[in-house]
C-alpha cells in the first residue's frame, strides 16, 4: 500500500479500458451493492421534489448520480472524472434528462470543483489517490460545499491489521464467485485493484474532523466497502 501511484498501472488507462462493460456486472463485483449505494443515497436527506446542487467526484459512468437522479429528478448534477470513456457512458445515461447534467473531464486532484453545492458525493474513486491527495481533496470538497452541505464518500478502505485486510479480500472474492461472476470478469476486477491506494477508515475520518467537517461518521461498512460522511459547518 505504500507503493507510489505512478509505479502502478496507469489508472486512466485502466478505467478507459473497462468503460464499455463497467456497469453490467456491478452487483456481482460489489456483493453489498444495495446496502452500500443505498446508504450513500439515504445520507442525502433532501426532501422529495428538492433540486439540490450536487457534485459527483470521480463519477465514472454516472452510476451513483443516476441513482440520485432517480430519487431527486430535479437535482442539478455536475459529474467530474478523468476518463473520457467513462464519461461518454455517463452522457448516454443522462441523454434526454429533463434537468440537464453537466459533465466535466478533469483530474479530481487539480480540477476546479466549483460550487457551492448542497452535496459533494463520490463512489469507488478517491481510493485511487495517494493519502496526501485524498486529504487535500477532502479539504477542497469542504470549500466547495454550501454552509451545512454534506460530503458523502462510498469507497474502499484499508483495514489497520493486515490479517483483517487479507480476510476481507478473501471474503469479497468468495462472495463474487458465489454471486456467479465469471472467472474472467473476476480476474479483471482484481487487476483493477492494482491501482488502489487504500487508507484506513479511522485515518480518513480523522482527516475530515481536522479539516473542519462536522457530524463525521461511518454509516455503513461491509468488509473493505465503507460509506462515510461529514457536514460543512453552518447547519
Amino acid at each position: 500500500m505504500d507503493q507510489k501511484l505512478d509505479q502502478k498501472p496507469d489508472a486512466r488507462q485502466v478505467f478507459d479500458g473497462a468503460a464499455a462493460g463497467y456497469d453490467a456486472l456491478r452487483r456481482q463485483l460489489i456483493p453489498c451493492f444495495d446496502g452500500f449505494y443505498g446508504m450513500a443515497l439515504d445520507l442525502l436527506d433532501f426532501a422529495p421534489g428538492a433540486a439540490p446542487r450536487i457534485l459527483d467526484v470521480g463519477a465514472g459512468t454516472g452510476l451513483l448520480s443516476g441513482m440520485v437522479k432517480a430519487r431527486w429528478p430535479a437535482a442539478r448534477l455536475t459529474l467530474l472524472d478523468f476518463s473520457e470513456e467513462m464519461l461518454a457512458r455517463a452522457r448516454e445515461r443522462f441523454r434526454g434528462a429533463a434537468m440537464p447534467v453537466e459533465v466535466l473531464v478533469g483530474d479530481s486532484r487539480s480540477a476546479p470543483l466549483g460550487g457551492p453545492y448542497e452535496a459533494v458525493i463520490s463512489a469507488l474513486s478517491i481510493h485511487h489517490l495517494q493519502d496526501a491527495e485524498k486529504r487535500a481533496l477532502y479539504g477542497r470538497a469542504l470549500a466547495a460545499l454550501a454552509p451545512g452541505g454534506l460530503f458523502v464518500n462510498a469507497d474502499n478502505v484499508e483495514a489497520e491489521d493486515p490479517a483483517v485486510q487479507a480476510r476481507d479480500r478473501a471474503a469479497w472474492i468468495e462472495a463474487m464467485r458465489g454471486a456467479g461472476l465469471p472467472e474472467q470478469e473476476l480476474q479483471a476486477g482484481l487487476r483493477r485493484t492494482e491501482v488502489d491506494v487504500l487508507a484506513p477508515l479511522a485515518l480518513q475520518l480523522g482527516w475530515l474532523r481536522e479539516l473542519g467537517f462536522e457530524q463525521v461518521d461511518c454509516a455503513y461498512k461491509w468488509r473493505h466497502f465503507a460509506v462515510f460522511s461529514g457536514r460543512a459547518p453552518g447547519r
